[in-house]
């Protein structure tokens, strides 16, 4: 199949619509690849011969996120922590007890920032919406900090991918591959290490989260 011709066939409008969508689902509370999703729209739109236009993604990406949160904060108030013990008996590994922990406790160190922040987090981009609502955040202030998050990471994000897409042939002509792989692996490494040290956080929370329950018991 020839992808280019793939490309091609893909209305824009279908594009923004799927950013949009999974951003929003996403933020709502439901793990989704948003982050991913908004990548690979962003690079679209740096192709000069598609129609996807970077301002559409960057807006549908915003407006996504804005409403997936706001639609889980309300999920969170009305339902409040109870929820999370629900979802973590289901679902084990996206809202374990050491998930809502960690994300528990930056929201207590961070405060509102925690929703701005936590766009750029993948934890907190899941739990914060329902999360802020279960703790009975004052709404105003965090849509004020639910909406310039999502700006600051989707607006970024698209402006940094765009600009990187188009300047990736100039930049394949002044380095080698060697550098290419070498800067490539880097990133990968890093991404790892704060995986890695995320899982860390969690497993120590619910080690102790299941201490305590024994304890009680």
């Amino acid at each position: 199949m020839d992808v280019e011709a793939l490309l091609h066939s893909i209305p824009p409008l279908a594009v923004y619509l799927v950013v949009g969508g999974v951003v929003g689902v996403e933020s709502l509370g439901i793990p989704l690849p948003g982050e991913i999703v908004l990548v690979s729209a962003a690079l679209m739109s740096s192709h000069h011969d598609l129609a996807v236009n970077p301002v559409g993604v960057g807006v549908a990406a915003v407006i996504g996120a804005a409403v997936g949160d706001s639609i889980g904060y309300s999920i969170g108030r009305r339902f409040g922590m109870p929820l999370f013990d629900r979802l973590g008996r289901r679902f084990p590994r996206h809202f374990g007890p050491g998930h809502v922990a960690l994300a528990e406790r930056l929201f207590n160190r961070w405060g509102v920032r925690a929703v701005f922040f936590g766009r750029f987090i993948a934890l907190l981009r899941i739990l914060a919406g329902p999360l802020a609502g279960a703790l009975k955040m004052h709404y105003p202030r965090f849509l004020a900090a639910n909406v310039s998050g999502a700006i600051c990471w989707a607006g970024g994000t698209t402006a940094l991918i765009y600009y990187a897409g188009m300047a990736a042939e100039r930049w394949m002509q002044r380095f080698s591959w060697i550098a290419l792989v070498v800067a490539v692996v880097v990133g990968i490494i890093a991404a790892i290490l704060l995986r890695e040290r995320t899982s860390r956080a969690i497993a120590e929370l619910e080690q102790e989260h299941y201490r305590k329950a024994d304890t009680a018991a």
